[in-house]
């Protein structure tokens, strides 16, 4: 399978995983930590003096204000260690708050490294560089479990009403609507239709339907 595609998957499934988890919420930001992507990028970055490799976590229309950015960390960092630490945190909030503008997130400040990320993204991450998926596949299929199940037995459990008792009548049909829009929910997010980020567009999927 090609990277591109086996990356596109797991953005799917890492997706699924947080609406499980986490219902409508955002998505909580891999990238908003100290030790994600975002800020390893750009601390390589500072390390360099090569930016380009950074630049595929932002837009294209936002790569001008992060060239800025660096130029000025660089110019600050040379005043003296106190001033490379203030520069280095505001190039990385800076690099961070326009990657979550381009994901089209809210940027809630940067998290400590270590930050309790869950099951699923560093499964996902693990997945990508051992380049199996089959743990993820694991995480992600348990969890949709459990919550099926959950909804499922809720909403069976106020099935059996009277049909003159119309306080338990609209406990099911909440318990029914739950159900019903947990399934929308999946269809539509692993369909590219959902009602929060549309997922990834596969291409190829009917020569590729199992990922490693």
């Amino acid at each position: 399978m090609k990277r591109s595609r086996r990356i596109q998957l797991i953005t799917v499934a890492a997706g699924v995983f947080t609406m499980l988890m986490l219902g409508a919420s955002p998505a909580y930001a891999h990238c908003d930590t100290m030790d994600g992507p975002v800020v390893l990028a750009a601390q390589r970055a500072l390390a360099t003096g090569e930016l380009a490799p950074m630049l595929i976590w932002v837009r294209d229309k936002d790569e001008a204000e992060v060239r800025h950015a660096f130029q000025h960390t660089l110019k600050v960092r040379a005043l003296g260690e106190s001033a490379a630490e203030l520069a280095d945190r505001y190039f990385f909030e800076t690099v961070v708050r326009i990657h979550r503008e381009g994901e089209g997130e809210p940027y809630t400040g940067l998290k400590p490294a270590g930050t309790d990320l869950g099951k699923a993204v560093p499964a996902a991450d693990r997945a990508l560089s051992s380049g199996s998926s089959k743990e993820l596949r694991q995480v992600l299929v348990a969890a949709l479990d459990e919550r099926l199940y959950e909804y499922f037995a809720h909403v069976m459990a106020r099935r059996d009403f009277a049909p003159t008792d119309v306080a338990a009548g609209r406990e099911y049909v909440e318990a029914y609507v739950q159900f019903v829009h947990l399934a929308e929910e999946l269809e539509g997010m692993l369909s590219g239709h959902g009602h929060g980020h549309d997922a990834p567009k596969v291409t190829g999927a009917a020569q590729h339907p199992h990922p490693n």
